[in-house]
């Protein structure tokens, strides 16, 4: 309570109520909701919004007071809330977008201008924030001269157009600095797009990747980026961007000069390259375009190779990659395999979008936290691979087997102990090593190529004791895992492969739930011998065969209920669809 009159208390905007009233408080004071994570309201005795403000991490955001309550002190009182949860929170430094006319607000509760734009300014406070980056600039320049030359780039992926536009404006710079966007919500992460970055330019000597931050093209600076279309919001982040480059990033580095693609696609981009050439030259800051790279009568776009990858085609994406980021590329698609198995929906016995299957202790956002704990270390692999390939060596098994074992620590950590990918872990981490070495070899995945390495590397493997693979292959002499790969999946390459890009050509929309019918008719799936015995297992064949012939979806959804009762679950089946997937997309 603030004066007897007033209460502030957080308003759930996963209410629709709430979030209705909080649009119409907004409306009234000319602002509009954005995603916050956290909003707080002050109301009168009447219930009515007087004053609100939300966080979205550690940016306070969406703050107005009725006019009414403006000499209350109430705006000050509302913030300094807000600062509290964001310190409870665990942030150290905190942020506010906010407009010109309520810098002073701000500046006495300690804010400070890091950017600002006719419409909005951008304010800090706390510990660890623009100075710390500065600092870290400033040690990447070490004693260089100013004069410098920079570039901001995302690199989702790093492709030969992100290579050919650093490589022509490494040859006029004395120095470039290359800054790679600083986020977690596009397909490659930034842990793997600075990767990709450093690899693709390690022979030039005078680029200088450095790392990205809050403060370039980032969810703070520039939030509608991430959106990709043009709103009357656009040039006011733009702006703040720019001029953020401009008062802090540029005199750290040094940096007189910034070199920009040309985009001839992206409305969004294109606007951003427009308000650039206004904007930094007013701060001595030169605008250079190079013309994008053009291959095929296309200009090469990181959009249109992630096109490629979403049509699982690693022949096509890697035309248009260099050769250091295909590893990424064969990981990705390693990790979109199993997602797509998973997704496949309905399956019998098997966790998909509908239900849990015959699983107590496995759901799909379970299995997803697998599959993204697991994802790195795909990467690792592929990585490996890659450098074998290079070098004409053979992968070393105890190399695999050591990021295997690390893998499956993470994997067991993100579920909590319940074993989602282990099967699925030994086969695509060993195809994806596989892949890669070719890739890195002969510049191309082929299926035989593919196949000899696989029966030569699982050939320094020896098989796990105690597993209930292990064990259902001892007691009924089937085929394990191992011994699949040790065989080079032989009846993969000969028949689920060429089935399944037959049930593409039929009926792309039916072609996984298919190809689940046709393993399963045809493997001894050790998951379903450890669950209902070596008898069932064959009688699950049979019934997967006869379903397969009379394919329906309500037939799926009844062999689902049914195996739920029986507590059947083809896992192993499930593995082989995700490999063939896979396989599909690197060979294709």
């Amino acid at each position: 309570m603030y004066d007897n009159n007033f209460e502030l208390c957080d308003m759930p905007l996963s209410l629709k109520s709430n979030r209705t009233r909080v649009e119409r408080f907004l409306a009234d004071n000319g602002l509009r909701l954005e995603d916050v994570d956290y909003y707080a309201v002050v109301t009168n005795d009447d219930g009515n919004i007087i004053a609100g403000g939300g966080l979205q991490g550690n940016v306070i955001k969406c703050i107005a007071v009725s006019e009414a309550a403006r000499d209350t002190g109430m705006s000050n009182k509302l913030i300094s809330h807000l600062i509290g949860m964001a310190t409870q929170q665990g942030h150290q430094t905190i942020k506010v977008y906010t407009k010109p006319e309520n810098s002073h607000v701000f500046t006495s509760l300690g804010f400070k201008v890091l950017a600002q734009s006719p419409c909005a300014i951008l304010m800090e406070n706390g510990v660890k924030g623009i100075s710390a980056y500065t600092n870290y600039l400033h040690h990447m320049r070490g004693e260089r001269p100013d004069g410098a030359a920079a570039i901001v780039m995302n690199a989702n992926p790093f492709t030969i157009g992100h290579r050919y536009l650093i490589h022509k404006a490494a040859q006029e710079a004395s120095t470039l600095y290359v800054i790679a966007v600083r986020e977690d919500r596009s397909v490659f992460s930034y842990k793997e797009r600075l990767a990709m970055i450093q690899a693709g330019c390690k022979d030039l000597d005078n680029v200088i990747v450095v790392e990205g931050s809050d403060y370039a093209i980032s969810e703070l600076t520039f939030p509608t980026y991430f959106l990709k279309q043009v709103t009357d919001a656009t040039d006011t982040h733009i702006t703040l961007d720019l001029d953020l480059f401009a008062r802090h990033i540029a005199p750290a580095l040094g940096v007189t000069t910034r070199y920009v693609g040309s985009e001839p696609i992206d409305a969004l981009t294109a606007r951003y390259n427009e308000l650039m050439q206004e904007i930094l030259p007013q701060h001595g800051i030169k605008v250079e375009t190079i013309e994008r790279l053009v291959l095929n009568a296309k200009p090469v776009s990181a959009s249109l190779m992630r096109q490629a990858l979403n049509e699982k085609s690693l022949t096509r994406a890697a035309t248009l990659v260099p050769q250091t980021t295909e590893p990424y590329l064969i990981a990705h698609m390693a990790s979109d395999a199993l997602r797509d198995e998973l997704n496949t929906t309905p399956k019998p016995g098997l966790v998909d979008r509908n239900d849990n299957g015959a699983h107590k202790d496995m759901n799909l956002v379970l299995m997803n936290k697998s599959i993204d704990a697991l994802h790195p270390f795909f990467v690792q692999l592929a990585l490996n691979g890659s450098i074998c390939g290079e070098k004409y060596e053979l992968p070393d098994a105890q190399v695999i087997r050591n990021i295997g074992i690390e893998a499956e620590k993470a994997m067991l950590n993100a579920t909590c102990g319940v074993n989602t990918h282990r099967g699925a872990l030994f086969a695509m981490g060993l195809t994806t090593m596989a892949a890669s070495w070719c890739m890195a070899r002969d510049g191309i995945v082929g299926s035989k190529q593919l196949r000899e390495l696989i029966i030569q590397v699982a050939g320094q493997f020896t098989p796990t004791a105690g597993t209930h693979g292990n064990n259902a292959v001892n007691a009924h002499h089937v085929a394990g895992a191992l011994d699949l790969a040790k065989g080079g999946y032989s009846q993969l390459f000969s028949e689920w492969l060429p089935a399944y890009r037959n049930y593409l050509a039929d009926d792309a929309s039916t072609a996984c739930h298919r190809l689940l019918l046709l393993i399963m008719s045809q493997l001894d799936d050790t998951n379903v011998i450890h669950r209902v015995g070596y008898d069932q297992a064959q009688q699950v064949k049979q019934e997967a065969r006869t379903l397969l012939d009379h394919y329906s979806t309500t037939g799926m959804e009844a062999m689902n209920r049914d195996y739920i009762t029986r507590n059947i679950s083809p896992g192993g089946s499930a593995d082989m669809v995700a490999l063939t997937l896979f396989i599909h997309s690197i060979l294709n």
